[in-house]
C-alpha cells in the first residue's frame, strides 16, 4: 500500500481534484454533484455497485465525455479548458482489454510508442524495458491473442505507461482474473505508486480497495456516500467487539461484574465488548485486565470490513466481489497479558 500521502510534513498536491461534477443522460442522474480531492503519488478506490456512475467518472476525468456541470483539474489541466495537457499527463485502462490480439505484444508496443511520437529507437527502447518490467519478453514476439488474461492485463498496463503518464485510471483492472494474476496486478500497482505515479482505481473487489487504497470513497445514487481510509470506513458501521474468553471460571465473573457494557456467555465463559476495534480502546481494555489481575486466555478482535461498508452505505442488493475469501468479520487473535 502506498505511504507516499501519510504521515507528517506538507499534505502532497492533488493530482486530481473535482468539485460539483455533474452528469446525467436524458432523465437519469449518474453523477448528482461529486467533489474530489486526490493527492499526487496515492491510490484513490471508488467502489460503488453497478451502475452507481463510476466508470462515468474516469470518462468525465479521463476527457472522453464532458460533465453537465463541475469543474476538475487533472495534473493540474482543467479537464474544459485544456483537455490536451490531461490527456498528455494521464493513462487509461478499462475494464476491456485495448490489446490487440491480431499483433504480437511487441507490436501491441511498439504501435502505442508510434501514437506517442516516440522517434523509433526510443520506442524500441521503452518497449523492450516495459515488457521485460512485466514478465512478457518471452513472450514478446507471440500473438496476443495467445495470451492469458493476466498477461494481456499486464500488456495494456505496459502499453498504457509509454507515454511515462504521472496519472493512471485503472477502470476494474482484475475483472475476470484469476487469484493468482490479480495478486500480481496488485504487486504492479504497489510499484506504479512507489515510483509517484497516482492511481484512480475503480473496482467492486472490496478486498481490492482494502488491499490497494490510500483512501476509498463510496459512490451510490450519484453521489458519494462516505470517504475516507479503509479503517475510517469500517469504523462506520456498528457492530465491531472484542471477545473475552476465560478458562478460569472466577476470572469470567469477576470480569463479567466490573464490565457491565459486556454480553455474557456463561456456557463458553466469553464476553462481548462493544469496541471500533481502535489501538486506544484495545490498549484501555488490556490495561484494565492488568490493573484488575484478571487474565482472558483470548482476546479477539471482531471489526466490520468493506462488504458491511459497502451494504450499510448503499443498501445494494448488487453483491460485490470477494471471489478468494470467507464473507466474514476481520479478525485478530492473541493472549491478554
Amino acid at each position: 500500500m502506498s505511504t507516499s500521502s501519510r504521515g507528517g510534513g506538507r499534505p502532497s498536491p492533488a493530482a486530481i481534484s473535482a468539485v460539483g461534477l455533474r452528469k446525467s443522460y436524458g432523465d437519469k442522474t449518474v453523477l448528482d454533484g461529486i467533489d474530489l480531492h486526490i493527492p499526487a503519488g496515492s491510490v484513490f478506490a471508488l467502489l460503488g455497485p453497478n451502475g452507481a456512475g463510476k466508470t462515468t467518472a474516469v470518462k468525465i476525468l479521463s476527457t472522453l465525455i464532458t460533465a453537465d456541470g463541475g469543474q476538475a483539474q487533472v495534473a493540474g489541466h482543467d479537464i474544459a479548458a485544456a483537455p490536451d495537457g490531461v490527456r498528455a499527463a494521464i493513462g487509461v485502462t478499462g475494464q476491456f482489454s485495448a490489446v490487440d490480439g491480431l499483433i504480437t505484444g511487441e507490436e501491441n508496443m511498439l504501435l502505442m510508442a508510434d501514437l506517442h511520437h516516440l522517434p523509433a529507437r526510443e520506442g524500441r527502447r521503452v518497449t523492450a524495458e516495459l515488457l521485460e518490467r512485466f514478465g512478457l519478453a518471452d513472450a514478446a514476439r507471440k500473438p496476443a491473442q495467445s495470451y492469458s488474461g493476466g498477461m494481456k492485463r499486464r500488456l495494456d498496463i505496459a502499453m498504457t505507461l509509454v507515454g511515462d503518464p504521472r496519472i493512471i485510471f485503472l477502470d476494474e483492472p482484475t475483472t475476470g482474473l484469476d487469484p493468482r494474476s490479480r495478486h500480481t496486478m496488485w504487486q504492479i500497482i504497489r510499484e506504479l505508486v512507489t515510483g509517484g505515479v497516482t492511481v484512480f482505481l475503480t473496482t467492486q473487489y472490496l478486498e481490492e480497495a482494502d488491499e490497494l487504497a490510500d483512501r476509498i470513497a463510496v459512490l451510490d445514487g450519484g453521489r458519494i456516500a462516505a470517504e475516507g481510509t479503509a479503517d475510517e470506513l469500517k469504523r462506520l458501521v456498528p457492530g465491531g467487539h472484542v471477545r473475552l474468553r476465560f478458562l478460569d471460571p472466577a476470572a469470567y465473573r469477576s470480569a463479567a461484574a466490573a464490565l457491565r457494557e459486556a454480553t455474557r456467555n456463561d456456557a463458553e465463559l466469553a464476553l462481548r465488548i462493544p469496541s471500533d476495534g481502535s489501538q486506544r480502546e484495545l490498549r484501555s481494555l488490556l490495561d484494565w485486565l492488568d490493573s484488575a489481575g484478571v487474565e482472558a486466555d483470548e482476546l479477539t478482535v471482531h471489526t466490520p470490513d468493506l462488504d458491511d461498508v459497502f451494504f450499510a452505505l448503499t443498501g445494494s442488493t448488487d453483491q460485490p466481489d470477494r471471489p478468494n475469501q470467507p464473507n466474514q468479520p476481520n479478525q485478530s487473535k492473541g493472549t491478554a497479558r
